[in-house]
């Protein structure tokens, strides 16, 4: 009681130093559009379930609108078609929210069909929130009123994580693996830009693209790899395409340091376990070890699940778009697309920026270590007894990349 008490009148301090929300204890649907079956289906599962689990678990001070985010999930499996076809039903459905993250080949055809379908039906606008699609086109020369990034993008990542790669003198061979669509390929650009920049002196000895979500067995790549005597491996893989290449690698008994964007969603940890000491360095924006809120959230979704909660992105969604709303005192796409340009607000990273020229949130970016749990780093991923160590962070500034997006926004009224 004295909880409930305690919850009430910081919920009424919030609204009283805010205005009166017309939206408070409304209800917000948001229509996940994601592959929740197929060969990436464990990720999809493991993220609406985050969704939901942190709709459900954010505070007062989370949550300032005071809303109930309601979040309902549509399979696409993982096809563009289909999340089209799905865009269309939750718009037929009411849905005013979506959002979608895993794979870009879907978000940039989602991202246009939104933005065609706000403009023939004026009274209906939809706003896509992204929490992992990262392809750079889509706040660049596809930048969209009606989408907004809540991850970093390819190039941004990469920006970080050459910046800690070019000063670790051991990396003098580079081999890049990576997915066959437009993430893949601009991992592959982005790092030989930026490597030529920082490192010219390091080789490329590899540059492979692989088929989406097909690869049964990387041990053909793993032989080359092996061939060409590369000390370090670059890849952007995720997902199955992920894991079984860290199984490729445990099997070859090839110990060669990886540089990887995604070595922490579901699987690809259990996989690391199990071959002991491969030395992996994760770039992201967040790690296994916040202390505070993000850790009991952490905690609390294992302990439910058995599963680890690592799509942070989704917290600070849910997060900017409650403040979004408070801060238009309405649920109304419309009014809330404008309170979320330029929305600066309290995201895991402390203050995180939605960019008004491209909707692409400026946030700090991390590298970690993938370890043994030790009394420092206690946070134990998918029960393996190793963790994503934090080793360096890097600033807003560090990670953030320019754009080129001609913004084209409704006309008032």
């Amino acid at each position: 009681m004295k909880f409930a008490l305690k919850f009430l009148a910081g919920t009424v301090m919030l609204a009283a130093a805010a205005g009166a929300f017309a939206q408070k204890g409304e209800t917000v649907k948001i229509a996940m559009i994601e592959g929740l079956s197929g060969p990436f289906a464990n990720v999809g599962q493991n993220q609406l379930k985050s969704w939901q689990f942190l709709a459900e678990n954010l505070t007062a001070a989370e949550n300032p609108a005071g809303v109930k985010f309601e979040i309902v999930g549509m399979d696409s499996k993982s096809s563009p078609q289909e999340a089209l076809n799905l865009l269309k039903a939750a718009s037929d459905q009411g849905f005013r929210y979506i959002t979608q993250g895993n794979g870009s080949n879907v978000a940039v055809p989602l991202s246009d069909a939104v933005g065609k379908a706000n403009e023939r039906n004026p009274g209906k606008e939809i706003i896509y929130m992204n929490y992992a699609a990262v392809d750079p086109i889509l706040t660049n020369e596809k930048c969209n009123y009606w989408h907004f990034r809540l991850d970093g993008d390819t190039s941004m990542k990469m920006e970080a994580l050459t910046s800690f790669m070019k000063d670790q003198p051991n990396i003098k061979k580079v081999y890049l693996l990576n997915q066959n669509y437009s993430h893949g390929q601009q991992v592959s650009k982005y790092f030989k830009e930026g490597l030529a920049r920082k490192r010219p002196d390091t080789q490329i000895v590899g540059d492979d693209l692989h088929p989406l979500g097909q690869v049964k067995d990387f041990a053909p790549y793993v032989a080359k790899i092996k061939q060409s005597g590369a000390d370090t491996i670059v890849t952007g893989n995720w997902g199955q395409d992920m894991t079984l290449l860290i199984k490729a690698l445990n099997d070859a008994g090839l110990k060669v340091p990886v540089y990887a964007y995604y070595a922490g969603v579901s699987g690809t940890p259990t996989a690391l376990a199990s071959g002991g000491d491969l030395e992996v360095y994760q770039i992201a924006y967040n790690h296994s070890n916040y202390t505070g809120r993000m850790n009991s959230v952490m905690v609390d979704f294992q302990k439910k699940f058995g599963d680890d909660l690592y799509t942070f992105s989704i917290y600070n969604g849910l997060v900017a778009l409650s403040n979004a709303m408070a801060k238009a005192k309405s649920t109304d796409p419309v009014k809330v697309a404008a309170a979320l340009e330029g929305l600066k607000f309290n995201g895991f990273n402390g203050e995180s920026e939605i960019r008004k020229t491209d909707h692409q949130m400026q946030q700090g970016m991390w590298i970690s270590k993938w370890q043994k749990v030790d009394a420092k780093n206690k946070y134990n991923v998918e029960k393996t007894g190793y963790t994503f160590a934090p080793v360096k962070y890097l600033e807003p500034f560090v990670a953030s990349t320019p754009t080129s997006c001609q913004m084209k926004r409704p006309s008032a009224g």
